[in-house]
């Protein structure tokens, strides 16, 4: 069982628990537990094949009690308590608040008071009027509901790229293992790194199909078998997720990744260029007058319709072909460019790890610097330090300093904004500070002028670095602040406050898009995690990924630079 499916089913149990009103101390060990293994780089599975309960016991967050539910899990692919729950409430009434404007006590009352367990239920109500009366209920709460449903029904089928790449790598390690494969791509848009994946598509090339087929269809991570050919099978994984292979011929891999990796746009307009040319671009090759004249290489297939290399993160078809044939595509950002990670989450709010295993974990990775920015005071639900208690935190970030050579933790916080754009830390203390995160935290609905004037605000403060998670969005369950967000970049740019771009798998906020366009305007980006393990530093992966996306390049973000240029750029706006 893959790390993603034992977190799943741990997040729900906190949810159920939600449900019940149980405990909120145990309700957040289930949620600490769950977000501990999602980050976790190594098999859950296989750490207590080796160790048994006490290897579990020695993962962040994973006390006695939930370390046996793990243990049963692995077992049996589920456990006693879940099983239990679920006899109280349907998986149906579950996903409901997977909905925007939906948490556990709404849903209950929802239930009680108007028999709803279904989003299909819920949608019906409030179409109908059903929901007049109702306690909480206005008109301005049904729509933001009915928003929260049509937001929801547009990710059905959709992954997070995290997941999808949990699966598609150990697909492509395992089948990487056969004998009989000479060539293995992970292509369509997990090689593109879009923010959310409806499939995997595998290509290979052998001279024995038939046992590439055979080994395909009897990973693990099969749930059930669509199809099996003698050169194309799909199926169902444990995810719920469909991933397909097909083994191509040697002479046209390159055609076939091509063709399988950009969109339908991408691909429609380089036909296009190919036909002018007097020429046919296909999966199977590019072709002249019915004659194979290139495809054995993405290169081959660029070149032949007067193209450089364009990288996968931009075959999108939008301007990337202008680009490629006026020599412009950008020298997109690398992971090994990151030199650091500037909003990190350590015990001394709702972190796992101490300063220290943080620190110590990210030399591992060769950083040369991380910032420790723990929650504040108005976030009290994560921990959240008063002025008084970071103090003491900063004391001993400089104690660790001096320890370390080569290797810098910046004193930080993520600052809470506040509704009127204010900070709940005073100036007096920011000053203090190296990092200063800025966040919105509560107040997800405010009016879209008067969210914009918010995040304006607190960015014209001049100790204010970033601008955290700017537009609020979780992927798959809470759309985008209403903001106008040429007026944030326009304030941004005026102010020369940086933008983060946050990895976590269900942020990866600033999207590409928004990215771009600060790149356009001259806004530096940091790409951060947000980690609140020390596992989850890896999330940086995937905010590279959507860098690229953006077309970004090393030099418009801050955490490429060295420390000394780096401190110059924090402290420039003071």
């Amino acid at each position: 069982m893959e790390n993603s499916e034992i977190a799943k089913i741990l997040w729900e149990v906190s949810e159920l628990l939600e449900f019940k009103s149980e405990n909120p101390f145990k309700i957040r060990a289930y949620q600490k537990a769950a977000r501990n293994i999602e980050g976790l780089p190594l098999s859950l599975e296989e750490s207590y094949k080796s160790g048994g309960i006490k290897a579990l016991k020695e993962i962040p967050g994973i006390g006695e009690a939930i370390a046996e539910h793990i243990e049963e899990i692995i077992k049996t692919g589920d456990f006693k308590k879940r099983k239990e729950l679920l006899k109280e409430f349907p998986k149906s009434f579950l996903e409901m608040i997977e909905v925007q404007g939906i948490g556990p006590k709404t849903a209950m009352l929802l239930l009680k008071k108007r028999g709803i367990d279904s989003i299909e239920k819920l949608e019906k109500a409030i179409k109908s009027g059903a929901l007049k009366g109702l306690v909480g209920f206005g008109e301005k709460k049904e729509q933001n509901i009915l928003q929260g449903i049509t937001h929801k029904k547009k990710t059905i089928g959709r992954h997070l790229l995290s997941e999808a790449h949990e699966y598609a790598d150990l697909i492509i390690n395992q089948m990487g293992k056969i004998k009989e494969i000479d060539q293995l791509l992970a292509a369509g848009s997990l090689r593109r790194q879009q923010e959310t994946i409806g499939d995997i598509d595998i290509l290979a090339t052998s001279k024995n199909p038939e046992a590439v087929m055979h080994a395909f269809v009897k990973l693990p991570q099969v749930k059930r078998i669509l199809a099996q050919g003698p050169t194309k099978s799909s199926v169902i994984l444990k995810n719920e997720m469909q991933a397909d292979i097909r083994v191509v011929d040697p002479k046209c891999f390159g055609a076939a990744a091509h063709y399988f990796t950009g969109n339908k746009l991408h691909n429609i307009k380089i036909r296009e260029m190919a036909v002018k040319l007097g020429l046919k671009i296909s999966e199977y090759g590019v072709f002249k007058n019915d004659k194979q004249i290139a495809g054995k290489t993405e290169e081959e297939v660029f070149e032949s319709v007067g193209l450089s290399y364009i990288p996968p993160e931009l075959r999108e078809g939008s301007d990337e072909f202008e680009a490629a044939k006026k020599g412009n595509l950008p020298q997109l950002i690398n992971y090994p460019d990151i030199r650091g990670d500037l909003h990190i989450h350590s015990t001394y709010s709702d972190g796992a790890n101490t300063i220290s295993e943080i620190a110590e974990f990210a030399i591992k990775m060769e950083y040369e610097y991380i910032a420790i920015t723990d929650h504040t005071q108005s976030t009290r639900v994560a921990r959240g330090q008063t002025a008084r208690e970071i103090i003491k935190e900063l004391e001993h970030i400089d104690e660790l300093n001096s320890s370390y050579k080569n290797f810098k933790i910046l004193k930080g916080a993520e600052v809470d904004i506040l509704p009127d754009g204010t900070l709940d830390y005073k100036d007096e203390l920011l000053k203090e500070l190296d990092v200063v995160v800025a966040a919105v935290h509560s107040r997800f609905k405010m009016k879209k002028d008067d969210m914009t004037k918010r995040i304006c605000t607190a960015m014209k403060n001049k100790y204010v670095n970033i601008i955290s998670h700017p537009t609020g969005r979780i992927i798959r369950r809470r759309p985008p602040y209403e903001l106008d967000m040429e007026e944030i970049l326009k304030t941004a740019s005026d102010t020369g406050t940086y933008l983060e771009l946050n990895s976590q798998p269900d942020r990866l906020d600033l999207s590409d898009v928004n990215c771009r366009r600060a790149k356009e305007m001259g806004i530096l980006i940091a790409i951060n995690t947000d980690a609140h393990t020390k596992e989850t530093l890896y999330f940086m992966q995937f905010g590279v990924s959507t860098a690229r996306r953006g077309w970004l390049e090393a030099k418009n973000v801050i955490n490429t630079n060295p420390i000394a240029k780096l401190m110059k750029l924090l402290y420039a706006k003071r």
